[in-house]
């Protein structure tokens, strides 16, 4: 999706006997390997042959290749490759990942990175400057998802094998910029040889440096993808840690709950409220972290009924914001505008309110509402996503008493993705939702990527085009490098045009991010920069 910013639902081994209560289908078991026990051999201090297994509720793999994926195979290529710093969300610092250590200019137009000895490719090729530089001038040529981070750079240079100095256009925070969870990767751009790289990477193949690289990719299987330890990674392999990651593709909550019984999984991220209430009160190891993740209703603005911005407002006002925070339980907090707090750019006092008069005076400036012309909207959300599904369930349920139809489908995200990006507009849907969180720790993303116009649209599914909006976007990257308090304004300002002006978006809440580990799992920590993302290596089989 840009990724579809979706909350992935993860079985774990750690409520075992907590969730009696919910049912489901037949899952394959993984036998004596189960993540939450004691691996066998695990007392000498070796990294032993134990699986780590998520269960996401979507299809793993989008993209394959690292200079364009944008989707939820961030939580698999976080593990397979790495980029040049990584932030550190306990310190709010960037931190030494392939660079380990960096200068810049007093203008901030000039960055000079030395890179980590003794590091290699899944390939076998040694990762040095040159091999870095050719990495991040690929991600800049295709221009796909996320590979805006590198707009600024003017030039690279590997002074030798160690040393990478870049060059850029306009002062830019390249040492935040390198540490964004996608198109920041590290990767050997020779892994085709005389082939397609592109085409290459497609046939499930890597080519990182991270702990972990491809075993197996299986589409439509349910488990999709298994990673494999890589012997050579630089880190090593000391102590005892996961040598294997599974990925087993469980869309209904029930089935994962059922996962979570058999103990066939060691991470959930949330199975959903009541199922975390419950692990909490059993003593399971649980913690609830905000994040930089919220969820985004996008009105369409080219086609359809919500080309009039009365009938958006209307849409931004019926919604029950308070109601549905209420309902997820500490799973969502109300949001104050488009920015998550503890990200530059939020603005505190923004969130919205049900209004539901100010809806019905809405609809009937426009000639709909009780007593006038019936009127149909259709809404898109992810299949299997209980937390969308009750923001649908609550609209559906608001609206039809304002003689307002709401059809709202559950759709798997390429489905979803596809109908919205559709050349043919009617079949477009006129509210998208979806959930959304920044390409690194700041708010640029929201509004470059979802907001900003285009050609064709990506993710920007509420088809705005304002130049206006545009102009003040391209130049929030220098304002925030030379002017933090002039661009802390302009997000301030841009906000209050999508929001209040245009009306494009509604948001219905910021995401809470509620886990439970494994008994016995240690070295987790929750970084919402990388959303949903377990960094396995990091973490130490429980007992």
């Amino acid at each position: 999706m840009r990724r579809q910013r979706r909350l992935l639902a993860i079985g774990t081994a750690a409520a075992l006997a907590l969730v009696a209560a919910c049912g489901g289908g037949q899952v394959r078991g993984s036998g004596d390997r189960s993540p939450g026990a004691a691996p066998s051999g695990a007392a000498g201090g070796g990294a032993v042959d134990t699986t780590f297994v998520y269960a996401p509720n979507l299809d793993v793999v989008t993209d394959w290749d690292p200079a364009s994926s944008y989707s939820n195979e961030i939580i698999a290529m976080q593990n397979i490759y790495e980029s040049l710093t990584k932030f550190n969300i306990q310190t709010q610092k960037v931190e030494p990942r392939l660079a380990t250590a960096w200068t810049a200019s007093g203008d901030a137009k000039k960055w000079t990175f030395t890179l980590r000895e003794n590091v290699k490719f899944h390939t076998g090729k040694p990762l040095d400057a040159e091999a870095a530089k050719a990495a991040i001038e690929r991600t800049k040529e295709e221009g796909a998802g996320a590979a805006y981070i590198w707009d600024s750079v003017k030039s690279i240079k590997a002074k030798d094998a160690k040393t990478l100095e870049f060059k850029l256009k306009y002062p830019a925070p390249l040492d935040l910029l390198a540490s964004a969870d996608f198109a920041a990767y590290i990767y050997d751009t020779t892994a085709a040889g005389s082939g397609d790289l592109k085409k290459w990477f497609a046939e499930g193949k890597d080519a990182g440096s991270g702990p972990y690289t491809v075993d197996t990719w299986q589409k439509g299987k349910e488990v999709e993808l298994s990673l494999k330890a890589f012997d050579g990674y630089w880190g090593g392999w000391q102590g005892t840690k996961y040598k294997r990651v599974e990925f087993r593709v469980t869309p209904e909550l029930t089935t994962a709950a059922q996962l979570v019984q058999r103990g066939e999984v060691g991470f959930a991220p949330r199975l959903n409220p009541q199922l975390f209430a419950q692990a909490e009160a059993q003593g399971a190891q649980t913690e609830q972290a905000a994040s930089f993740q919220n969820l985004l209703a996008l009105f369409n603005t080219q086609h359809g009924p919500l080309k009039d911005v009365r009938l958006r407002k209307a849409v931004q006002k019926a919604i029950d914001y308070d109601g549905l925070v209420a309902a997820l339980k500490g799973a969502g907090a109300a949001a104050s505008g488009l920015v998550p707090q503890g990200l530059f750019g939020h603005v505190p006092g923004r969130a919205q309110k049900q209004d539901l008069a100010g809806a019905e005076a809405l609809l009937k400036e426009a000639g709909h509402g009780p007593g006038g012309k019936p009127l149909k909207l259709t809404m898109t959300y992810a299949q299997g996503d209980a937390d969308q599904q009750l923001l649908a369930t609550l609209l559906s349920s608001t609206l039809s008493k304002l003689n307002v139809t709401l059809e709202a489908k559950p759709l798997q995200w390429s489905t979803q993705w596809d109908q919205a990006k559709s050349g043919d507009t009617a079949k477009r849907q006129d509210i998208f939702v979806m959930y959304w969180y920044p390409d690194y720790a700041d708010a640029y993303s929201w509004f470059v990527n979802v907001f900003r116009s285009s050609a064709k649209p990506s993710f920007n599914l509420t088809y705005l085009k304002d130049d206006k909006f545009d102009e003040a976007v391209d130049k929030l990257t220098e304002l925030a490098a030379v002017d933090k308090d002039a661009a802390l304004k302009s997000y301030a300002d841009l906000q209050t045009r999508l929001i209040d002006e245009l009306a494009v978006v509604a948001v219905p809440y910021v995401v809470n991010y509620q886990r439970v580990l494994a008994q016995g799992v240690s070295g987790y920590v929750d970084n919402p920069a990388y959303p949903n993302v377990v960094f396995v290596y990091d973490l130490t089989p429980g007992a």
